[in-house]
């Protein structure tokens, strides 16, 4: 029988979903941390969670209290706990609120809006962001042109782009201008600035990108900015 895997205890801290790693880290060498009972300093101590006990501040880690949200991203935000070029992050709206470390899951770019889920629980984070079985996620988006019917279906059956497969799982048409139009767009997959790039390829610009819903949780009412904390139905709803 193999022995249990061992982590850093800085690494099992941040996976547990209470703190970043460089959080955790300066907790463990502020003594801030114990071991089976006993002050550790060192982040990398190797650590089997199946037979040691973990406290923080006298707290076991076990006992930290799960908390799931949501928030109405604004644009311009990045999506990231601190940025290295100094720009706004989406932690500016939790200013005050007194939350624990909280996680994005799954992220939105800078120029994007909508609905960004947070929480500090990895597992149930994997499962929403899983591009296997994860929720669709849906978006309206505002782009430059006003598509046809043909051009609908295209975007459904997809395109290559940089030799990776992209493409929409729904598209419909929510409106027209006189110049652009609004569509709800529909993705069953997670790949990086995918809406962007797909409608690219079809030489279509993106005015705005809204996400509106993950799987049967809408972004409704909440306002720009808004966050608010989701209900346990929402929570098993998502994981289920």
């Amino acid at each position: 029988m193999s022995p249990a895997p061992r982590h850093g205890l800085a690494r099992v801290l941040s996976k547990h979903g209470i703190c970043s790693r460089t959080q955790a880290a300066q907790w463990i060498v502020d003594g801030r941390v114990r071991v089976d009972g006993q002050v550790v300093r060192d982040p990398e101590f190797p650590v089997d969670r199946a037979r040691q006990r973990v406290a923080v501040d006298g707290r076991d880690l076990d006992a930290a209290p799960r908390l799931y949200l949501m928030l109405n991203k604004p644009r311009g935000l990045v999506t990231t706990a601190s940025d290295e070029r100094g720009r706004d992050t989406v932690y500016r709206c939790f200013d005050g609120a007194g939350l624990p470390w909280l996680a994005p899951v799954g992220r939105l770019d800078k120029a994007s809006e909508g609905l960004l889920l947070f929480c500090n629980d990895p597992e149930w984070a994997a499962r929403i962001t899983d591009p296997a079985s994860g929720p669709d996620k849906t978006y309206h988006v505002q782009v430059d042109t006003i598509p046809d019917a043909p051009l609908l279906a295209a975007l459904e059956s997809g395109r290559e782009v940089d030799g990776e497969p992209l493409r929409a799982k729904r598209v419909e048409l929510l409106r027209t201008g006189t110049r652009n139009a609004w569509l709800a767009i529909t993705l069953d997959e997670g790949r990086n600035r995918q809406i962007r790039r797909l409608l690219a390829a079809f030489d279509i610009g993106v005015l705005r990108l809204i996400r509106v819903g993950v799987g049967r949780l809408a972004l409704g009412t909440l306002a720009k900015g808004e966050w608010r904390a989701l209900t346990p139905e929402e929570v098993d709803a998502l994981r289920d």
